[in-house]
């Protein structure tokens, strides 16, 4: 054992705690000057590290301590909160000391002049969390200063003469922090890239994604292999594989869809429906450990924007021999289910494939034969066949669903589209053609979940735990305030008490605003080793099996299951990879979310910028201390400033997410008319005004 693991392991037995350097020299037996140095030294690591904290002379275990650890999330107006496991701080600008937005932390509690004591002071960082960012570039006499894209990082980098790299004020740059000096408030970087003109288009949405540190490129020898991959299925990688490819398998997918990772197929046997979901066998082709493995680690998930794809896997896998294309032979793991009229799975196989899928369809066209328009497929049968079974079957599990208490949260997702250099923003609408393929990869991720978790091996899955005590108390707290009554508690409520709660409500009028408050009481899903079921769905078992070319959990599962039909040794080879591969992907896929939100919202103000002056109908989304949001019926969120809404002197009511003052009271839920007062697309926020409240 190193010396640091000897005194961690005696800090944690409680030997050394409590002491001071003298005494923990006395404890360990050491005498000499040299080893005394390095004692110290050691002692001082693991202070860096954030494993003990120096309190009134003695040295302690930091979760023994008054201390807490965490990371800050910054705001533009200055402030912070420590976000931990167990809450957040607030952190007033005075209390940062010195850190920023990322950083991560230790803090001491204190209370605030209004009594609070969920406040807190940095005492020491650990660790910078941003190292890179994306600004526009501000010179003054050779020098200058970036101003970050991002608000949360609420100061401007200082660059010296000799790191400016030839930048002009407007150029919109990638900065790297290289000193934060004591003496001035503002760190030093030095510019990495002149990315192009700040407001231009491409230059905007590059300094997106390289704000959030993404990978655009492939490195060359993950291109090499993926390139000597062949373009089409060999007569050799037939051998042991089921054929499918006489049997009748389609794709459904969106219009402008490139690669397709699921097909289905779907008959009836007896009273029985027979579903076949065949996923594309990634990895055949992409072997654990190798070059394009561990990129696809690196990524964990396929992002998407409104113009473009940043990819988990190369396009000669994801578009090419990977994706279930029309007419051509492709592998696949298939999941073959045999259910009865409950949407009970009865039966199933997990076998090795091979189809060759005989439609590509669209969810437009699979909804116009739902809604009876049958003229384009009267001459093919099949597809009529395979559509109303699919229909037939999606109520039926979607019904199982429903009784058990999964939960259907009524959610505005955005559609954005760029045409011709025209954006267009509305909201996704939810077609039944859509609900076939959620309900057919939900059964399926459900029973690959189910057979893994029974043989207790290793495996990935997608967990969704209940909320957090205190969330469910202040959701509990806003409904009592609209007169509906609760009886569970946080130990004993189920997913079916939040469902009741919907269908009991969903013709009154606060229907949308207890719809947003119960979604923001909600966990985030996440990727697990552990099974812990999913609250959402109120699931027992899950995991995501279905899209592989995009997510990389999803490759795991498939590695996994191809190994248990092989017969490996799969304790050995994913015991710790599954630890590894679950946070991982977690962390990339919280990142992705918050990129693809960035680009949405910076279309979206493009997309206001010709409806300045312009009129709308709202609902409130959102109530703070310092105003309004209010979203339109397109899903566009914009905010309406306190200074900007008729005078009176406001309060924040946290309880009942109401914001009053005097005569005026705006609650979340409420209609508004707003008009479009202004767009800024650097901070990516549009403002409105009031025009009339309908309270």
């Amino acid at each position: 054992m190193s010396i640091k693991e000897i005194l961690l392991e005696k800090f944690n037995s409680g030997e050394l705690e409590n002491l001071g350097y003298k005494r923990i020299f006395e404890a360990l037996g050491v005498k000499s000057n040299f080893d005394k140095d390095e004692v110290r030294k050691v002692v001082c690591a693991l202070e860096d590290e954030g494993k003990i904290v120096y309190d009134n002379g003695k040295f302690i275990l930091l979760e023994h301590s008054k201390f807490i650890k965490g990371v800050l999330k910054g705001n533009e107006r200055g402030f912070a909160f420590l976000i931990t496991n167990n809450g957040d701080y607030f952190i007033p600008r005075k209390s940062l000391n010195g850190a920023f937005d990322g950083d991560t932390v230790i803090i001491k509690k204190s209370t605030s002049s209004r009594g609070s004591t969920d406040e807190g002071e940095v005492v020491k960082i650990l660790k910078r969390g941003i190292q890179k960012l994306v600004g526009t570039f501000q010179g003054e006499n050779g020098f200058g200063f970036v101003i970050p894209d991002n608000k949360a990082y609420h100061v401007d980098i200082y660059i010296p003469v000799k790191f400016t790299r030839g930048a002009k004020t407007g150029d919109k740059v990638l900065v790297q922090i290289v000193d934060y000096p004591e003496n001035r408030k503002n760190p030093e970087g030095k510019i990495l890239e002149i990315i192009g003109k700040r407001f231009d288009l491409r230059t905007e949405e590059l300094s997106i994604i390289k704000n959030a540190d993404l990978p655009l490129e492939f490195p060359k020898e993950v291109i090499e292999q993926a390139n000597a991959i062949s373009q089409v299925v060999l007569k050799e990688e037939l051998q042991g594989r089921t054929d499918f490819r006489d049997d009748f398998i389609i794709t459904i997918d969106g219009e402008d869809s490139r690669d397709f990772d699921d097909a289905i197929s779907v008959k009836k046997e007896g009273k029985n429906y027979v579903l076949g979901v065949h996923i594309a066998d990634v990895s055949h082709y992409v072997k654990k450990g190798s070059c394009i493995d561990k990129e696809a680690l690196n990524r964990s998930t396929s992002i998407y924007f409104p113009e473009r794809v940043i990819p988990m896997l190369p396009e000669k896998l994801s578009n090419g021999i990977c994706s279930l294309n029309e007419g051509v032979d492709r592998l696949t793991l298939s999941l073959i289910m045999h259910i009865n009229s409950s949407g009970d799975v009865v039966s199933y196989d997990i076998v090795e494939g091979v189809i060759n899928s005989k439609k590509r369809m669209t969810y437009t066209e699979v909804q116009s034969i739902i809604d009876g328009d049958i003229t384009k497929y009267k001459d093919n049968l099949k597809i009529l066949e395979t559509i109303t079974l699919a229909n037939e079957l999606k109520e039926i599990l979607s019904k199982k669903r429903d009784n058990r208490g999964n939960i259907n949260l009524d959610v505005n997702e955005s559609h954005i589209t760029v045409k011709d250099g025209k954006i267009s923003v509305s909201a996704r609408q939810s077609k039944e053609a859509y609900k076939i393929i959620e309900e057919f990869m939900i059964i399926a991720n459900e029973t690959v979940a189910e057979y893994v978790y029974y043989m207790e091996l290793p495996f990935v899955y997608r967990i969704h735990e209940k909320p957090s005590e205190e969330k469910l108390e202040t959701f509990k707290n806003f409904l009592n305030t609209l007169g509906i009554t609760t009886k569970w508690t946080a130990e004993t409520c189920h997913p079916k008490d939040f469902q009741t709660i919907l269908d009991k409500i969903k013709d009154m009028p606060y229907y949308s605003v207890v719809n947003k408050v119960m979604l923001r009481s909600m966990q985030k899903a996440k990727y697990s080793p552990e099974n812990l079921g999913h609250f959402g769905l109120s699931s027992k078992c899950y995991c995501h099996f279905t899209s592989p070319i995009r997510r990389y959990p999803d490759l795991v599962v498939h590695s996994i299951l191809k190994g248990i039909i092989k017969g490996k040794d799969i304790v050995s080879l994913y015991g710790d990879y599954v630890s590894l591969a679950s946070n991982i992907s977690s962390d990339n896929e919280k990142k992705a979310d918050e990129v693809e939100r960035d680009m949405d919202d910076y279309y979206k103000c493009r997309y206001m910028r010709s409806y300045i002056g312009r009129e709308f109908e709202g609902v409130i989304s959102g109530v703070t201390s310092f105003g309004i949001f209010v979203e339109l019926e397109n899903t566009i969120e914009g905010l309406v400033k306190l200074d900007t809404m008729p005078r009176a002197s406001y309060e924040l009511d946290e309880k009942t997410f109401t914001l009053k003052g005097g005569k005026w009271q705006f609650s979340l839920g409420d209609k508004i008319g707003v008009v479009v007062l202004g767009v800024d697309t650097g901070s990516r926020r549009v403002e409105f005004g009031i025009t009339n409240y309908y309270r």
